[in-house]
């Protein structure tokens, strides 16, 4: 069933990797000869069927959104979202009229946790964190909370019960009641978070992994990779994907890559490795770092991406906690293997020590020893490299996730034509 419309609802269409993730979704259903749109607060491409919503409660909802942060201020830095400013979005999706409204990430301000009532429509809901489920937080690190009810929250160091994460788990719960709701998790480890949690142990939820477009995202030639990033032809190269402007938050990990790394040089490893990092511009005070570390600054187009993973002999994800990890798929379809802690979402993208390396988690000198399993035996190495394309083609495919979006929307259609 292609004789529908689809309307998805995004913070931004291209900037990070949940909206890449959005925005190819998007592709992939036109591709399918469906009527797919984005509306968003930050438009990054030049895509006309991408939709900036430029009212002024939208412009101003960044900072806005902030203002009950500041009643914490001993909080700690991951991000924390109240969505409790008014905002102008429900007329807008009802003048467009989607016969489904597709939620993504929707977070620093775009839209009120109350809206979502307003939609009269099935609503699909991707996962890009924990916070639709959560009393605000984006991950909740060691805390369950949100498995009855939020408050005393850790990350706002707050022990009160009656604190803004109960205040923003008991709206959810009263707003979203009644919604025709569907989650779509990009992991297994992210579904059962979501499913255990108790604002959505009742609602259904579909597994269906982020899309890549197989023909951009492809093994490219390595030496001429490495000559237009100008990076050195004669050493393994080890790929990292920073925040912009750091090296990343916690969360990403990179606390654990320098020790992993140091380890490597004692082990033989000191004259032969360097470190590449994307996303992010060398620092004025690089940190000391055990080998010469390459930073290449941010990319928003595919192809510079494809490039990227390409030159890098293995791509390093040390997260903590990770919904999907787009970079270790990108990086799988562009032919280069992948080590990663076998924690969450790495989990579906990264099979030990056939498409990469997954080490215990958090350990340190697992994760040295993952690296140097990956790119110290030539014979094994182009075997990971093919079982890396295989998985990407098998699994991540843009096509093959348009293809299921499809089959749940026209589902959820039918079922409300049913009830008419």
């Amino acid at each position: 069933m292609t004789q529908m419309t689809v309307l998805h609802l995004s913070t931004s269409d291209i900037d990070n990797g949940g909206a890449r993730a959005a925005y190819r979704l998007n592709k992939g259903l036109q591709n399918l000869g469906v009527d797919s749109r984005m509306l968003v607060r930050a438009k990054f491409s030049a895509d006309k069927t991408v939709i900036a919503e430029k009212s002024l409660l939208t412009k101003a909802g960044p900072q806005l959104a902030k203002l009950p942060l500041k009643l914490y201020s001993k909080r700690t830095s991951g991000m924390f979202s109240p969505q409790w400013i008014p905002d102008a979005i429900a007329p807008k999706v009802a003048q467009l009229n989607p016969d489904i409204i597709h939620l993504h990430w929707i977070c620093n301000g775009f839209i009120n946790i109350e809206t979502l009532a307003k939609f009269n429509k099935p609503i699909v809901w991707t996962l890009h964190d924990m916070w639709p489920f959560t009393g605000g937080c984006h991950y909740s690190e060691s805390c369950k909370g949100y498995k009855e009810f939020c408050g005393s929250c850790p990350q706002l160091r707050s022990n009160r019960n009656w604190d803004l994460s109960r205040w923003i788990w008991q709206r959810k719960a009263k707003a979203w009641q009644k919604l025709n709701l569907t989650i779509v998790s990009p992991s297994y480890w992210l579904a059962e978070c979501s499913k255990s949690s108790s604002l959505f142990e009742e609602v259904p939820t579909e597994v269906i992994y982020h899309g890549i477009d197989l023909e951009t995202y492809k093994p490219l030639n390595r030496h001429l990779a490495r000559e237009v990033l100008n990076l050195p032809q004669d050493k393994k190269l080890v790929l990292f994907g920073a925040s912009p402007g750091t090296t990343g938050h916690l969360r990403k990990g990179y606390q654990f890559l320098d020790p992993a790394l140091q380890n490597l040089g004692k082990s033989g490893w000191q004259e032969q490795l360097e470190l590449a990092i994307f996303g992010a511009a060398k620092p004025v005070n690089p940190d000391n770092l055990s080998f010469k570390a390459n930073y290449l600054g941010s990319f928003r187009d595919d192809i510079s991406l494809a490039l990227v993973y390409s030159a890098a002999d293995v791509v390093v994800v040390p997260s903590m906690e990770e919904a999907f990890g787009l970079i270790a798929s990108e990086a799988l379809a562009c032919g280069t293997p992948v080590v990663a802690f076998a924690a969450t979402g790495l989990r579906d993208i990264v099979d030990h020590q056939q498409n990469g390396y997954l080490a215990q988690p958090f350990e340190v000198e697992d994760l040295a020893r993952g690296i140097a399993w990956v790119i110290e035996d030539d014979s094994r190495y182009q075997n990971l490299r093919l079982c890396a394309r295989e998985k990407a083609e098998r699994e991540f495919d843009m096509t093959l996730q348009a293809q299921r979006h499809l089959a749940l929307y026209a589902s959820l259609v039918q079922g409300v034509r049913s009830q008419e």
